[in-house]
């Protein structure tokens, strides 16, 4: 399925059925109660019931190798941005308003310096995303982390938590046929596919971070380095508004392969794509990736989707918009079950 991911060293496959293997165990878990859990497996995130109309979503994720480009360009501050946004934007796809994040940064060697700059990245995504950051861990395990180079090596995850009502869950199953897709547009790589991007500049391609490509507009550190969008003020807006909304798609990892995690009994249409950004193509350029291959790992331009009703299309592109100026429309819900087509690529 991703060939060029999987010589790089991530083999999508081989990931699937290790999660698979994963929570194929954690599901054998008993309690003395009944299952909090009202959400299914494989959304964006979880959520449990704590009160009558009350529910407590939760996610956890981190920043990935984009940690070694950070560490290779000594450029710590914006990070801190991709862990809140890789966690928060999950978050909101589940109709939750995210209040809070705890932080786990793993260290070769505790440099105050080197950590403050990391904060500053954890600072500036918590107010872009209005949560509190109100604790966290810090673990010095220098047998375990190193870093490019050493002793710079550094880990950054995350644990957001956020409430929702348990009647306001979006959680795709009103998704119809003929309903709009809105695309949101990202900034970049956000946070996903680096061990690939990385192998196809730097390694194929030959560069360094230092250098400035044409067609890319930036360096490649700049490039790699753009934080993620964080889509929270926007998606609580859209909420809020009196537009129905039947799901919210975080496009990450497996790019447009994560719109069936809404719903699989519908298909996906994306006829009009978000203009595909300078970074996905000179990746795709140098590294020969194939088409197929950038959009089942890539974002390709578009970070976040809405899924509304097709006579409120318009009015729920334009409030995106607002907050991120490009929004629109790129498709259409349709009734080919589990089927994903991007112009005439089918997945």
């Amino acid at each position: 399925m991703t060939d060029a991911y999987a010589k790089a060293g991530v083999d999508i496959q081989r990931s699937d059925d290790a999660v698979g293997a994963l929570v194929g165990v954690l599901r054998q878990i008993r309690l003395d109660q009944p299952s909090r859990s009202v959400v299914a497996s494989g959304h964006y995130a979880s959520v449990l019931r704590i009160a009558p109309n009350l529910g407590l979503a939760l996610t956890t994720d981190g920043v990935g190798s984009k940690l070694v480009v950070a560490e290779q360009a000594d450029r710590l501050e914006t990070v801190g941005i991709d862990c809140i946004a890789m966690n928060v934007n999950d978050l909101v796809c589940v109709g939750a308003e995210p209040i809070a994040m705890l932080d786990y940064l793993a260290v070769e060697e505790p440099d105050p310096t080197r950590l403050a700059r990391i904060a500053q990245g954890l600072r500036e995504g918590a107010e872009q995303a209005n949560i509190e950051i109100p604790g966290g861990e810090l673990a010095v395990i220098p047998e375990l982390i190193r870093g490019h180079p050493s002793p710079g090596g550094f880990d950054l995850c995350g644990t957001a938590v956020g409430t929702v009502a348990l009647d306001r869950i979006v959680g795709g199953e009103e998704i119809r046929p003929g309903d709009a897709i809105i695309g949101v547009p990202s900034s970049g790589l956000h946070s996903n596919g680096y061990t690939l991007a990385r192998r196809a500049l730097l390694q194929d391609g030959g560069l360094t971070l230092d250098d400035t490509p044409d067609g890319l507009g930036a360096s490649v550190a700049d490039a790699l380095l753009e934080p993620t969008t964080i889509y929270v003020r926007a998606a609580l807006a859209l909420l809020q508004s009196d537009i129905p909304v039947t799901g919210l798609a975080h496009i990450t990892g497996g790019g447009v392969l994560n719109l069936p995690r809404l719903n699989t009994s519908v298909g996906w249409s994306i006829e009009e794509p978000l203009p595909i950004l300078p970074v996905f193509e000179t990746v795709q350029r140098l590294g020969g990736v194939a088409e197929r291959e950038m959009w089942e790992v890539f974002n390709m331009g578009c970070g976040f989707i809405a899924i509304v009703s097709d006579d409120r299309a318009d009015d729920a592109a334009s409030l995106l918009a607002e907050h991120h100026p490009g929004a629109r429309r790129i498709g259409t819900v349709t009734d080919a079950e589990g089927v994903v087509t991007v112009r005439d690529l089918r997945f």
